[in-house]
């Protein structure tokens, strides 16, 4: 790792609420948001933390830009809450699309009513339902979980921890 890259910083992991966090140097966020073409929204980042390359999002919270570093990337790291860790972050303007399952396309396709329910949802939860669908094991999951994410959104059914869309 080049130490003496202007995208790496040392930082020591804080935490809000149950969220692990480092804060970026004032001087990368500019170089990241002239890159992005814009300072507000979520922005996607390639990150290492001590080495260990990573796929995330810079967050903007509370009024403050934050890096959340999930429990995969601290354990790769060896890094923990309070730990320090040398950190390089760029902009990676690489889609982060999560194709729907096959399945949810045709389920929808042949109930006009639940899909334009799903239309009319705000971006985030129809990643999460495609997103949950997506990384189901079995076929068997698959075939319930679409039937279930159909009801869910002709308010037939709880999916994914919710009641009506």
């Amino acid at each position: 790792m080049n130490q003496k890259s202007n995208h790496s910083f040392t930082a020591t992991i804080e935490i809000i609420g149950v969220n692990p966090y480092v804060y970026l140097p004032e001087a990368l966020l500019n170089v990241i948001f002239k890159q992005a073409g814009k300072d507000k929204g979520k922005i996607p980042v390639t990150m290492t933390i001590d080495g260990h390359e990573f796929i995330q999002t810079l967050i903007k919270y509370s009024g403050a830009w934050r890096l959340y570093l999930n429990t995969p990337m601290r354990k790769a790291a060896k890094k923990e809450v309070g730990d320090k860790a040398i950190f390089e972050v760029y902009y990676d303007a690489a889609p982060r699309e999560i194709p729907m399952h096959p399945k949810l396309t045709a389920a929808l396709g042949k109930n006009k009513e639940a899909k334009n329910i799903y239309d009319g949802l705000r971006p985030s939860l129809q990643l999460e339902i495609v997103r949950y669908i997506s990384f189901l094991k079995t076929e068997e999951s698959v075939d319930r979980n679409v039937l279930r994410a159909i009801n869910f959104l002709l308010g037939k059914e709880r999916f994914i921890g919710r009641d009506k869309p």
